[in-house]
């Protein structure tokens, strides 16, 4: 919430209050960056939340009402605002563009959540949370091919696979996977996608993000197989205004939610059993 600013005169009593007190009392909100009782937010009394027009599942299942908590970013980002002291009519979404929100300079939202990989090259112009995922690389495919029914890192070795160029699904395929053959490589999903779609592969590799993506809005009678064990890559977190004094608070409030195990507990639901995304066992 926004906070009064003293003039000069009213102030000076109270930096000399403020001096003794110090000297005779510890810092320990000092390292806090806020008040993390009393959030700082761009709307006195309420939390903005941000995520993508449109929103889609398993993110946020009903893309007219996030707050309903139904989707995987729509329930983090709900028991984030619970944990800040935000409920009901005190919390509100608002819609941004992907790269919109990325762009230096003010935000009207006090945090986003789009599924932002958190890199050193963004977070120079935004902050980032703490990350509350880890992407692991997927394996999807036409619910026909002969990839539907792999359990196991030695089920996809003898298949055709399908990688998009550039991605961190490249480098996995080849050092972890090591398939029998070698993967073809397209210069984006659209190329994966066509290549499905003509039988030339019988899965994709990519990460599990992409793969929903790919199997809920790009291709017709398509699913993700599976995630693959201890294969995350990169790390989704919220994002803020640069130097955003909500930052902390809300690493706190993710702390709490990871040592409760209620961030495994949603993970669990949205990106595991809703998806349809079984854990391929990578031994």
């Amino acid at each position: 919430m926004r906070r009064t600013r003293l003039s000069s005169v009213a102030m000076a009593p109270l930096l000399a209050g403020a001096l003794l007190l110090s000297a005779c009392g510890d810092d320990s909100d000092s390292a806090s960056g806020g008040d993390c009782e009393n959030p700082e937010t761009i709307t006195d009394g309420v939390l903005t939340i941000a995520t993508g027009e449109p929103a889609f599942p398993p993110y946020v299942v009903n893309d007219a009402t996030p707050e309903d908590g139904q989707g995987f970013e729509s329930a983090v980002a709900m028991a984030v605002a619970r944990e800040l002291g935000f409920e009901g009519v005190a919390v509100t979404w608002v819609r941004t563009g992907f790269e919109e929100a990325i762009a230096p300079g003010p935000k009207a939202f006090d945090f986003n959540l789009q599924q932002y990989t958190i890199t050193d090259s963004r977070a120079e112009a935004v902050d980032f949370s703490d990350g509350y995922y880890t992407a692991a690389q997927a394996v999807f495919g036409l619910e026909s091919s002969a990839g539907s029914g792999v359990k196991t890192l030695d089920d996809i070795k003898g298949l055709k696979i399908g990688v998009a160029s550039g991605t961190t699904s490249v480098a996995y395929i080849e050092d972890v996977i090591k398939p029998d053959a070698d993967a073809a490589i397209f210069n984006d999903n659209a190329g994966v996608k066509q290549a499905l779609e003509a039988n030339q592969i019988d899965v994709a590799v990519s990460d599990l993000p992409t793969a929903l993506f790919m199997t809920a809005v790009e291709l017709t009678d398509a699913a993700v197989f599976g995630q693959i064990e201890g294969s995350g890559t990169d790390e989704f977190g919220l994002l803020l205004a640069k130097d955003s004094p909500l930052t902390d608070c809300v690493n706190e409030a993710l702390g709490r939610l990871k040592e409760s195990n209620e961030l495994d507990t949603i993970t669990t639901e949205w990106m595991s059993d809703w998806s349809g995304a079984p854990i391929i066992k990578a031994g």
